[in-house]
């Protein structure tokens, strides 16, 4: 990879992960289908390696800034932290978070494994009194779906000097915009079927670390429990990948124009976006992230209802759970029960695409209109 050492982002994303060149060699890693291999070699077998995974690793990791262990999806990757984690451990996480991490914490804390400790991840006071005795700091920033922003590098500065393990979800921002690694944390976790993905057709997680001997226990934990991805979806991702770059720009853009239209709706309470000037979020991102990513919050008046009837009122905005894709998608987070009760009843969390912005906005103003009456 040296001889990307000094490329930006956006051309590491389409020049990283290929195969050499040569002359009549391929530009782009073919799919590996094998789960044999010849003895003698360090792959041995189809659980711990594959060229597929391999070129798609090679890339994350180039953009993340350390080597990347990818995951049959997110929750995968995510077990597997926690799989590392002794009974008692302390975990102290986002109050608002992906309900899936959520979901997995409180059955454990159920069955008396770990205490977890839930915190505004935005109140860096409050992140900071509950460090001592912490042996994993999850963080979410921003989070999902209250678009919270945390002082990542304050708070893992803080954690580190502790001797907490940090591990940051960084599936809204991407390593475009931020690098949770270079921040000092030990993990950076992706849930690849968004955004690095990009195309809502592959389910994928992915860890990355600067540290070997915790790559190594990572590496055990996903061979060992067998969460490994296939190499078709490997390779899709990868494929993917190839235009993250402008597809964040072009989302990015969207969403910014929108929540500035939407903080003005007659339907709307309230819009939720760091890259406001008037988010109460606004300064801290600015202040060590690149981007503000292309998630909207939308409070929509009238409670869930009206929420629900928004959601079904839109043609081209597609009503689904997930995000990060090329298509814009929305749903009122509470129609699912194990949403955080502090996340408000009426919150739309709208995934801007790249479609034109003022196909868009006119699809989306109708759909509010359509649920105020």
């Amino acid at each position: 990879m040296s001889e990307h050492n000094n490329l930006k982002p956006d051309s590491l994303v389409v020049a990283a992960g290929r195969p050499a060149q040569t002359p009549d060699g391929n530009i782009n890693p073919s799919i590996s289908l094998n789960s044999t291999f010849i003895a003698g070699g360090p792959v041995g077998y189809g659980r711990s390696g594959n060229e597929s995974w391999g070129a798609l690793e090679e890339t994350i990791g180039a953009l993340e800034g350390g080597p990347t262990l990818v995951f049959s999806s997110g929750m995968a990757a995510i077990n597997a932290v926690i799989s590392l984690l002794p009974k008692g451990a302390v975990v102290t996480t986002s109050k608002n978070g992906y309900t899936g991490t959520m979901i997995v914490l409180a059955q454990l804390v159920e069955k008396e494994w770990l205490e977890v400790r839930y915190v505004d991840v935005s109140d860096t006071e409050e992140v900071l009194a509950a460090l001592p005795g912490t042996s994993l700091l999850w963080l979410e920033s921003p989070t999902n779906p209250a678009l919270e922003i945390a002082d990542l590098p304050t708070i893992i500065k803080a954690a580190k000097s502790q001797g907490i393990g940090v591990a940051v979800d960084n599936t809204f921002a991407t390593p475009l915009l931020q690098q949770p690694l270079e921040l000092g944390a030990d993990i950076s976790m992706h849930s690849v079927t968004k955004y690095l993905a990009g195309h809502s057709d592959l389910i994928m997680g992915s860890l990355s670390t600067r540290d070997q001997a915790l790559f190594h226990r990572l590496f055990d934990a996903r061979k060992n429990g067998g969460a490994i991805p296939g190499p078709f979806e490997a390779w899709l991702a990868l494929r993917g990948i190839r235009t993250l770059s402008v597809r964040m720009e072009r989302a990015q853009h969207n969403a910014l124009e929108l929540a500035m239209r939407l903080s003005k709706h007659p339907a709307v309470e309230r819009v939720r976006y760091p890259g406001l000037p008037e988010d109460p979020h606004h300064d801290r991102a600015r202040s060590f992230m690149n981007g503000f990513g292309a998630i909207v919050g939308i409070e929509v008046k009238g409670g869930p209802a009206a929420a629900d009837k928004a959601c079904e009122s839109s043609r081209l905005v597609s009503y689904a759970t997930s995000l990060g894709g090329v298509e814009s998608l929305w749903e009122r987070r509470h129609r699912w029960a194990a949403e955080s009760v502090s996340i408000p009843v009426n919150l739309v969390r709208l995934s801007v695409g790249i479609e034109n912005l003022e196909d868009l906005w006119s699809d989306i103003d109708q759909a509010l209109r359509a649920s105020q009456e």
